[in-house]
């Protein structure tokens, strides 16, 4: 008997014990021994909806076959080494891009709406029947502040985010004049419009250069080279999303583009061709959207996940690892040499000729731009790695930084990559020859040039440790 009960009180203490050891209250491990806390699960990566995979590996980086032209863009071969990562599988398109300025202009119409809604009052619904609808969230909970809360504003608060401005998204916006609920909401919204006497044939037009992206980024390298990391070394941007869709008219002198001026930007018939006239600024900006739109949705969830990795443009070596699509010295992305397929069509979209930029409508030419995907994609299944736009990258321009770049993930640093007014190009697009559309051509243009020919794609680091993909399917 005595023997049981000893058993029982044994199998207690070891239960109270393992008890104890799940939240963060107790002494550290289990049993004694040093086990961390929470899953032991691996990592796995979450692709990103419509990006792809790609492996990391060692590649021949330059001009590997012959160099008609002798120019010093084209540095000397030199064998290196990226990490994986995942890709847009196309440019960034008209459609996509759209969904960044609208988010930046509802952001900015709900935060004037909110500090005139002051403390409220709305309609018992909240459906946005009046202005005091759209106060700040906090003002509408009625919630005692967390001590959290209470201990920032008993220091003055903080720069960047302020919990108690944060906006209440679930109330609808009114962008139609026979919708607005009052006349303070409507004093409010046409603030964001062109005044009367700047309109064209009385045409109700947001003043985009209004509509400006606010964000902040950490320059890493220099601050761990200072040793010294800081709120000295955060860097903030304001920058107007709107792309310049004067482009069409500005890059072309004596040709008729107005049609797409007009239209290229905004009409359905163009949602999925890929967006242009974006600085390198701007793509910046839409990376930095992207990655806290994800963020954002990740701590939303009941169940927290795994921050979100950051979104960015490639640096250089990434895009034309990525463009070879697995084949090494890969002349083109498909492999190459040629520039048709053996039933004569073309394998991308650029300039065939001299003066003709649509040689042959069934052989698959395009007078400007394409829609996404309508080439066969390469090895890593990305499209449009050659011609239809030129892509920006993270990279400045550098004749030499072939020579002084690592081996391993070549990049230059980010207070370089910012202020370096040039930045590299890559990929050829539907104005250039076939020659310009070389995974391992090079070409530059000013960081604050918008062209009708330069577009963007994004990638997404993959932590070295992750286990196999999971595809994002919403």
């Amino acid at each position: 008997m005595k023997r049981i009960l000893l058993i029982f009180l044994s199998a207690s203490v070891v239960i109270s014990c393992s008890k104890g050891n799940k939240g963060n209250a107790g002494k550290p491990g289990l049993k004694g021994e040093l086990v961390p806390r929470g899953s032991s699960k691996s990592f796995i990566a979450e692709r990103p909806y419509g990006m792809v995979s790609i492996p990391g590996g060692s590649f021949v980086m330059g001009m590997a076959d012959q160099d008609f032209a002798s120019t010093p863009e084209k540095a000397m071969p030199k064998t290196v080494t990226v990490s994986s990562f995942f890709m847009d599988e196309t440019e960034i398109t008209n459609a996509e891009y759209r969904v960044f300025i609208n988010a930046v202009r509802d952001s900015i119409a709900r935060g004037l709406l909110a500090e005139a809604a002051g403390e409220g009052g709305g309609d018992e619904g909240g459906n946005g029947g009046s202005i005091g609808d759209f106060a700040y969230a906090s003002k509408k909970t009625g919630e005692e502040a967390t001590p959290y809360q209470k201990f920032l504003e008993s220091q003055g608060g903080r720069d960047g985010y302020d919990e108690s401005k944060k906006l209440d998204w679930k109330v609808p916006l009114q962008y139609n004049t026979s919708a607005y609920p009052d006349e303070k909401y409507a004093e409010i919204l046409e603030s964001m419009y062109l005044p009367a006497e700047k309109r064209i044939n009385n045409e109700r037009i947001i003043d985009w250069s209004k509509i400006k992206y606010n964000y902040q980024w950490e320059d890493v390298v220099t601050a761990v080279k200072d040793k010294n990391r800081n709120a000295n070394y955060l860097k903030k941007e304001s920058i107007a999303v709107y792309p310049d869709t004067t482009v069409w008219v500005r890059d072309f002198n004596y040709a008729y583009n107005e049609p797409l001026f007009d239209q290229y930007f905004w009409h359905n018939a163009y949602k999925e061709y890929p967006v242009v006239g974006v600085t390198w600024d701007q793509a910046r900006a839409f990376c930095d959207f992207r990655t806290k739109l994800k963020t954002d949705d990740n701590n939303s969830r009941k169940k927290k996940k795994q921050k979100a990795m950051r979104f960015r443009l490639p640096t250089e070596a990434e895009w034309e690892y990525a463009a070879k699509g697995g084949i090494q010295n890969a002349t083109y992305p498909w492999g190459g040499p040629y520039l048709q397929d053996d039933r004569g069509c073309y394998l991308a979209n650029f300039k065939p000729k001299r003066g003709s930029y649509i040689e042959d409508e069934k052989k698959g030419t395009y007078t400007y731009t394409a829609p996404v995907k309508k080439f066969t994609k390469n090895g890593y299944g990305l499209y449009d790695m050659a011609g239809n736009v030129s892509e920006w990258t993270e990279s400045p321009y550098s004749n030499s930084a072939y020579e002084f770049s690592s081996s391993l993930n070549p990049s230059l640093s980010s207070s370089a990559s910012k202020n370096d007014v040039r930045k590299t190009v890559r990929g050829g697009s539907w104005k250039d020859v076939g020659y310009l559309l070389m995974t391992g051509y090079r070409d530059w243009e000013r960081k604050d040039s918008a062209r009708s020919y330069i577009g963007f794609r994004t990638i997404q680091d993959i932590p070295t440790g992750a286990g196999k993909f999971k595809r994002n399917t919403r």
